[in-house]
């Protein structure tokens, strides 16, 4: 009975909601009970609960919880990779010594008491150089006289000052309800990589490949960033290389950190490419949308068909570097050109498709150096593979110039 009771006052509270609804400016339709019904039930039974709690950190305790990688993860694979100016960081600086507000940080709780950054890496790392005295402040808009000043260096009064001040922290913790199914995709969201979007719907925006690595985390995106990190491809694309175990230094690296590629994660779009454009029936709309739904095909591979998608490009991209002693994807002679992203699609593709006969194309490497630069020889041919005209159809055509150029030189060998 009182089971009944209690539905019956729901469906009054929605029936009077309804009518109130009804009655309001705008001339909108009734809203029926059934659809009022269903809205309060989809947030009730929502399958998805942030549950956070807010800490305020004084900055020296920052620079000691960020210091100890046991607890706080500043890098999580969502992240865009350090970009940050001299001068952004100074004003961030700045602004903890005028005591003006600074969006707090949000952090998530991976494990208990081990933390995520979902957002304020770059806030965290300003604040974490400077109490190491990485760098001078610059292009200061108020404080003119600190310029060229590091942390150590600032009179006494002044550092008491900064050591005072603090950061707020947001800690999305681990209790919360971890999914979300999205209405658009049918995909269900990890409740991290949710609020990480939702959090960067403002501010800086990221670029397509950064968005991709937010999203799409899982094995394939390692695997394509893995694939970023050996010796060949870093040859090849100009990129600092790595050190033979991936360590604090190698992110850090100011080298790598002044390299586009790297910087805007554009290595890793560079890899995505070939795994988009070897089956030719998924060749269709623009790049943007190919490389998207080449990540959201392969979200949820196993940890061996990563390791052989990961053969099958290394295993291209040396026999690409093979051919061309080197210094593959030119669109002109001379190594002092930065490989062609386009050339780089149909090289790597063309020798995807003729794999069975990859010990012959090695073989032929002369005949098809000779076809490859005839087929360079004039501005007008240089233009059909520079990737200006990037359609699916130009696409598809660059692979398949490169493939027959390729079946031809190895009839004339």
């Amino acid at each position: 009975m009182n089971s009944d009771a209690d539905a019956t006052g729901e469906s009054e509270l929605g029936a009077a909601e309804a009518l109130e609804a009804d009655e309001g400016e705008g001339g909108f339709d009734v809203i029926s009970f059934k659809t009022v019904e269903e809205i309060e039930k989809s947030i009730v039974d929502s399958p998805f609960r942030a549950i956070y709690q807010t800490n305020n950190f004084l900055l020296p305790q920052i620079k000691d919880v960020i210091e100890e990688s046991k607890t706080v993860n500043l890098r999580p694979e969502y992240q865009r990779r350090s970009r940050w100016s001299i001068k952004q960081k100074s004003l961030l600086i700045e602004s903890f010594l005028l005591n003006v507000p600074v969006p707090p940080i949000f952090l998530f709780e991976g494990d208990f008491a081990r933390y995520e950054v979902m957002d304020g890496q770059q806030r965290l790392l300003a604040i974490r150089e400077f109490f190491a005295n990485q760098f001078k402040l610059s292009s200061l808009s108020v404080l003119a006289p600190l310029v060229g000043l590091t942390y150590a260096t600032l009179p006494p009064r002044t550092k008491r000052t900064l050591e005072r001040a603090s950061l707020s922290a947001i800690v999305l913790l681990k209790e919360s309800r971890s999914s979300l199914r999205d209405a658009s995709s049918n995909r269900v969201l990890e409740l991290k990589k949710f609020v990480f979007e939702r959090l960067n719907t403002g501010g800086k925006r990221l670029n397509a490949q950064e968005i991709r690595n937010a999203v799409y985390s899982g094995k394939f995106n390692d695997m394509i960033i893995e694939r970023t990190r050996s010796d060949i491809f870093t040859t090849i694309w100009g990129i600092p290389p790595y050190s033979a175990e991936y360590t604090e230094a190698d992110y850090e690296s100011p080298e790598r950190k002044r390299n586009t590629l790297y910087q805007t994660m554009g290595d890793c779009q560079i890899v995505l490419r070939f795994f988009a454009l070897r089956n030719d029936e998924a060749i269709k709309g623009s790049m943007r949308s190919i490389l998207d739904k080449c990540m959201e095909a392969n979200l949820n591979i196993t940890s061996e068909r990563a390791e052989a998608m990961a053969k099958d490009y290394s295993d291209r991209l040396m026999i690409a570097s093979s051919l061309f002693d080197g210094i593959p994807f030119r669109l002109t002679k001379g190594d002092a050109e930065r490989p062609s992203e386009s050339m780089y699609d149909a090289v790597m593709i063309a020798i995807d498709r003729l794999w069975v006969k990859r010990s012959d194309l090695v073989a032929a490497k002369d005949a098809i150096q000779t076809a490859y630069w005839a087929a360079l020889d004039t501005q007008e041919k240089i233009e059909q593979f520079s990737g200006r005209a990037n359609t699916a159809a130009d696409i598809k055509a660059r692979i398949l110039s490169m493939e027959t150029l390729f079946k031809a030189a190895l009839g004339n060998a």
